[in-house]
């Protein structure tokens, strides 16, 4: 770096993992002063807070940030995820989001400190790399720096050259820790490492928010969730900030065996995933809110609904969570939530989620018409209907039946 760039400031995706503990040694050396970020997304203690101050500053970081995004979180992602139903490949609920949330408040604190330089401990391996770098490029002109992907160019072992580059600029290298890679944050946990990644059954040490059935309590849990137009505002008639929600539903859900998933499929970067994740909020809020506007949106509401869902998961899941497509899809599903309004009983005695009753003054229900009970047309009218929705398959069976 020349002489006028020297005072550069750089910011710096921080965790006080190894990774971006070696990038904050790595662009000092480059001549840049560097500013980490520590964007809370939930799951993390205050003690795991100050121990990662305490590292960036042991590490020589001019300025340690941190930024707290759980209501950003709750208000950019889940909402519209809980409007869409969206889950990866039918399964997956997108719990990497957080990633788009720490990126956009990276960059807003380089707009506050006027530097256009970011910078994200991602390897060239995974599908973060794709979330970080496209978000820089859909939100402003900045230059991005990945001292991990230009390690990759330099050897095949990263860690251990990590490892010896600290080491060397006495810095301390913490042990390895545990066989897994455990990520979590309010959405929920994913635990990938060891026989996860080969495809073999998950061990013990992979339960996290979930219990396994062991531990399942007796007594049966009823929750009631209230919904406004689509976003959940009561729990049990207690007015609740959605962040504080999700909390509270993956402590009483995880503990009945609720929102333990194993997602097997393609990932963005071309190669074949095997991760465990449990989501027992997210699980019971796609439960309740589907049960709710099942009944009070029309039929095609309801099947188009799949269709956004498929798309809108495509687009976050690969690293266009700001682009203008998935504003449109958002504009639609926002539209859609303007009758999604009651309350939703909920019921577990461990292992899945049920929602057995529906309260709401928009439920589409004609007084006179109770399905297989009752009606207010006559049979003909029946018998009609039936001959009419049918006629193109009996005119094909007609037509064809030389084929067969």
């Amino acid at each position: 770096m020349d002489e006028n760039t020297m005072s550069e400031k750089v910011i710096l995706a921080f965790s006080g993992g190894l990774d971006t503990s070696y990038c904050v040694l790595a662009l000092k050396e480059q001549g840049f002063e560097v500013h980490t970020v520590f964007v809370d997304t939930g799951g993390i203690s205050a003690e795991e807070l100050a121990w990662i101050e305490q590292r960036a500053v042991g590490l020589g970081a001019a300025q340690h940030h941190v930024v707290d995004v759980s209501q950003a979180i709750w208000d950019e992602f889940v909402t519209p995820l809980i409007w869409s139903h969206a889950r990866m490949l039918g399964e997956y609920p997108l719990l990497c989001s957080d990633r788009y949330l720490i990126v956009k408040r990276c960059l807003q604190l380089a707009d506050e400190l006027g530097t256009k330089h970011f910078a994200h401990g991602c390897t060239g391996m995974g599908n973060d790399q794709l979330r970080f770098d496209q978000t820089v490029r859909s939100t402003g002109d900045y230059t991005i720096h990945a001292p991990i992907r230009d390690l990759q160019k330099k050897t095949s072992d990263v860690r251990a050259w990590e490892v010896d580059y600290l080491q060397r600029a006495g810095v301390e290298v913490p042990e390895k820790s545990g066989l897994y890679s455990i990520n979590e944050n309010l959405l929920g946990v994913t635990i990938s490492g060891s026989e996860v990644d080969r495809f073999e059954t998950p061990g013990a040490d992979t339960w996290s928010l979930v219990r396994p059935r062991a531990e399942w309590p007796e007594a049966l849990l009823e929750v009631q969730l209230t919904f406004q137009q689509g976003v959940a505002t009561q729990m049990n008639g207690e007015a609740l900030a959605g962040p504080q929600m999700l909390r509270r539903l993956n402590a009483a859900f995880g503990q009945y065996g609720v929102g333990r998933h194993i997602y097997t499929g393609d990932v963005s970067i071309g190669l074949k995933g095997h991760i465990v994740f449990e989501c027992p909020g997210i699980d019971a809020l796609m439960c309740a809110h589907q049960a709710l506007e099942d009944t009070v949106n029309t039929r095609l509401q309801n099947q188009f609904r799949h269709v956004i869902a498929q798309r809108w998961a495509e687009l976050v899941y690969t690293g266009f969570f700001y682009e203008p497509h998935k504003w449109d899809l958002e504009a639609f599903l926002k539209a859609s939530q303007s009758a999604v309004t009651g309350t939703v009983t909920l019921q577990t005695q461990g292992g899945s989620v049920l929602a057995v009753a529906i309260e709401s003054d928009n439920i589409l229900q004609d007084p006179n018409a109770v399905y297989a009970q009752s009606c207010d047309w006559t049979p003909e009218e029946a018998e009609g209907f039936i001959k009419l929705l049918g006629q193109s398959s009996t005119m094909a069976a007609r037509v064809r039946s030389h084929e067969h």
